[in-house]
């Protein structure tokens, strides 16, 4: 009975801790209107659903990813898939009007990315790694990673106030090896929202049932009917953690690792705030219920 007494005052006192915390605030930014989502979906959802804040930025309107439109019309599309995307996964999303393939880091493409994360006071920041086949992820990389010191920094973009503190900036994984693999420091298992990321992700229809198949040589594959759609999407998205992601894993979730299906892991950017496993479980609550 005083074990169960304790157990029941101790969950009391993990909600009343929880619920006095100010709501986490996070931006991720990608160069494309679907990139956000395959980074960080699953993990946004369960913050949003935890009741902190999420924004998804794309640096681009992508109005060159389609083999049989592009341009302004394109853009449209684009730009009002994501906003349906945003709906599915519970948070803000925002296009920025810069064309697909086009990005460079620019001073004045890195004075919208630190007034667009100072706007949404963030605390955690997420974005792409240097490595990779796309300019526009690369250039989306040197833009988050200038943007890191510069956002605490009043004399640049003084029209929008400085931070008061650097968040934590986060790489998203990826597959690429040179000149250096992807190293988790967080991973987050999504198992339970997993149906929810592919659905979000599936508002993005001129990319996921157009334009990559296209790309692949497999547009006449495409399923018409919806449900078909979003089994051929969730197989294609169904990645088992690798080895190091499976590792990271149990760190914040002990056993209980070996058993997940799906995650999504971050490494840290050593160029925003270093955080310590204690602030880790702060702005990653999902992990402290999963641990408790």
């Amino acid at each position: 009975m005083k074990k169960l007494l304790f157990t029941i005052c101790l969950i009391i006192s993990f909600v009343i801790i929880y619920a006095q915390e100010d709501p986490i605030k996070v931006i991720v930014i990608g160069a494309h209107p679907d990139d956000c989502d395959g980074d960080a979906g699953g993990t946004a959802i369960l913050w949003a659903k935890m009741g902190h804040h999420v924004k998804f930025v794309s640096l681009t309107n992508g109005d060159a990813g389609h083999y049989a439109k592009g341009g302004g019309e394109l853009a449209k599309i684009r730009i009002a898939e994501a906003e349906e995307a945003g709906r599915r996964f519970g948070v803000e999303y925002l296009v920025l009007d810069n064309h697909d393939g086009e990005l460079m880091p620019t001073l004045e493409n890195r004075l919208k990315v630190i007034r667009e994360i100072r706007k949404w006071n963030a605390d955690v920041v997420i974005g792409p790694r240097l490595n990779d086949y796309h300019p526009d992820h690369r250039n989306t990389a040197i833009l988050m990673q200038d943007a890191a010191y510069l956002v605490i920094v009043p004399n640049i973009a003084p029209d929008v106030p400085a931070l008061k503190k650097n968040p934590v900036f986060l790489y998203a994984e990826d597959r690429f090896q040179k000149p250096n693999p992807f190293e988790p420091d967080i991973a987050v298992i999504i198992d339970e929202v997993f149906d929810q990321k592919i659905y979000g992700m599936a508002a993005h229809a001129s990319q996921y049932f157009d334009w990559l198949p296209w790309t692949s040589g497999n547009l006449d594959r495409v399923p018409k009917d919806e449900q078909s759609r979003l089994e051929m999407l969730g197989k294609r998205r169904t990645n088992s953690p690798n080895a190091s992601v499976r590792e990271c894993l149990k760190k914040w979730y002990g056993d209980s690792a070996e058993h997940a299906k799906h995650a999504e892991a971050f490494e840290i950017c050593e160029y925003g705030k270093q955080p310590n496993d204690e602030e880790i479980l702060r702005l990653f609550p999902m992990l402290k219920t999963a641990a408790f």
